[in-house]
């Protein structure tokens, strides 16, 4: 018995030790389990939505209070306010509310978006480009911000192509964008000058001073007393200092060109642009000319026919005045205006024309009579329907009788009505494109956004972020992390962490025993 009791107590010792640091385990057990739970609500409390349990959420728009349905804003997630994560910087615990220090009245148009599923309409009471950046703020996507500026007649800006040498592309920056560099703006007053001197040569050399003349003798005259005839020599000759000044001044616009088509990023584009056409015809003229010079025969007899091709190739030369508008905001911004106003200009001209031919006719008719009407025919009063619609007025052709003095006052009427009817479009696109041009002068920098080597070295950074973010979430995955330490961020780490100790430790007795 002694022997057997022996054995008992020395088994009982231990069972002892085993059922106090049983009562140890469940009670680290249960701490584990509260601790569980309080990092369960910290990390709810983290990303949960203050207003997830209310069904209603209340937006606070520079004082002015709107309340609307939390599905309604969680149509779209990406946007600010379908987004918890970023409408809680804006929330107010206090007050249970979301504060946002905007355009109040901008903000109905806003919440509309989310009540109508998508579409987008401006108050009427809101200036465009106030409603363009509270659409950047609330983060409505750039497709709805594309969408909204079509329907408000916003021309989509063409993007800008550059050459991807650089050499060629600082050569295409100089003659193409003066705004670029100083040495582009100094080209461009050099290009202005000469444009402008060109011009004045081509205007002062049919003064009458300047003009030369040629005997023209017929065939048939020789032997008579019949005088010969003179007739004004629109050929010059290659000495005549007009003709000099002419070819210094295409010498600079051919090179220009040559420079400029050999620097564009792309050739077949190129003479696709308006301005490079008027480039290029506003030089042939010279060489049309310079051509006839050279084979010209001074004993040329009746030339008439030749002379009158060679001043309508000559009147080209005209279509230099639009080499300005490349240097010319202005002459760009009306250029643009123009072009956006091109369905505004044809309804005008529609409604010219039915104007011009319901007054020619009746005018027509009503002097029919009359011994010493001027109007022929219906197409001679074309002519005094559009001088009178357009209330010029020239006084060469008008009506005698009283039905056509009526006529006449009733078609000055409708002139001026048609005629003023699509000027507010046009004057507000010519605000559009003037408010625009301001605009991007003062946010474009052709020198830093264009060069190659800062968009390697944005390209080499963009590398390192995100190698860095690599790392980052290697340090932050729970499987490679140190689980000596608890971290506070991670639950099942947590839990493994502070069942770690008393496991040990119940470890360690066995150990021991």
């Amino acid at each position: 018995m002694s022997a057997l009791s022996g054995t008992a107590s020395s088994v009982l010792l231990p069972y002892g030790t085993l059922q106090l640091w049983g009562r140890r385990l469940n009670r680290t057990l249960e701490e584990t389990k509260l601790d569980e739970e309080e990092i369960d609500e910290v990390t709810d409390s983290s990303t949960t939505d203050p207003v997830a349990a209310s069904e209603r959420l209340v937006i606070n728009v520079s004082g002015l209070r709107f309340e609307t349905q939390l599905h309604t804003v969680s149509q779209f997630p990406d946007t600010l306010l379908g987004n918890p994560r970023k409408r809680n910087r804006y929330y107010d615990p206090l007050r249970n509310e979301y504060f946002f220090d905007r355009n109040r009245s901008s903000f109905d148009g806003i919440l509309y978006y989310y009540q109508s599923g998508g579409r987008l309409r401006r108050p009427v009471n809101v200036p465009i480009d106030v409603f363009t950046e509270e659409i950047k703020f609330y983060e409505l996507g750039e497709e709805v911000l594309t969408k909204y500026r079509e329907e408000e007649g916003f021309i989509k800006d063409e993007p800008r192509l550059l050459p991807k040498n650089k050499f060629q592309r600082k050569v295409w920056l100089l003659f193409e964008y003066p705004e670029s560099s100083l040495p582009a703006r100094f080209l461009a007053i050099g290009s202005v000058v000469v444009i402008v001197l060109s011009i004045i040569i081509f205007c002062i050399e049919t003064l009458p001073h300047f003009k030369q003349y040629r005997t023209i003798v017929e065939s048939e005259d020789i032997g008579t007393n019949k005088l010969p005839a003179i007739q004004e020599d629109d050929l010059p000759t290659l000495d005549q200092p007009f003709f000099v000044v002419e070819t210094f001044c295409i010498v600079w616009f051919s090179s220009e060109l040559l420079i400029r088509f050999a620097s564009a990023p792309k050739k077949i584009l190129f003479f696709k642009v308006m301005m490079n056409v008027i480039d290029l015809v506003s030089i042939i003229p010279y060489f049309i000319t310079l051509g006839a010079v050279i084979v010209d025969d001074p004993k040329r007899q009746n030339q008439t026919t030749s002379l009158a091709v060679l001043r309508v190739i000559r009147l080209v030369r005209v279509f230099r005045i639009f080499k300005l508008s490349r240097h010319s905001k202005g002459l760009q911004i009306l250029g643009q205006t123009l072009r956006a106003s091109v369905r505004e200009l044809g309804l005008l001209v529609f409604f010219l024309l039915i104007c011009v031919i319901l007054f020619s006719s009746a005018v027509y008719f009503a002097e029919a009579d009359a011994d010493t009407s001027l109007f022929r025919s219906i197409p001679d009063g074309f002519w005094w329907a559009v001088v009178t619609m357009t209330t010029v007025g020239y006084g060469d052709m008008r009506p005698v009788t009283l039905w056509g003095k009526l006529i006449g006052s009733l078609c000055a009427i409708a002139g001026v009505l048609t005629i003023a009817l699509p000027v507010p479009v046009i004057v507000s696109n010519f605000n559009y494109f003037y408010h625009r041009e301001t605009e991007s002068e003062e946010t474009v920098d052709h020198s830093s956004s264009t060069d190659a080597e800062d968009e390697d070295k944005k390209l080499e950074e963009g590398r390192a972020i995100a190698n860095k973010n690599r790392l980052t979430r290697k340090k932050q995955d729970p499987s490679n992390r140190d689980t000596s330490t608890p971290q506070c961020d991670n639950k099942s780490a947590l839990k493994h962490n502070s069942m770690q100790i008393p496991l040990e430790t119940f470890d360690g007795y066995h150990e021991n025993d």
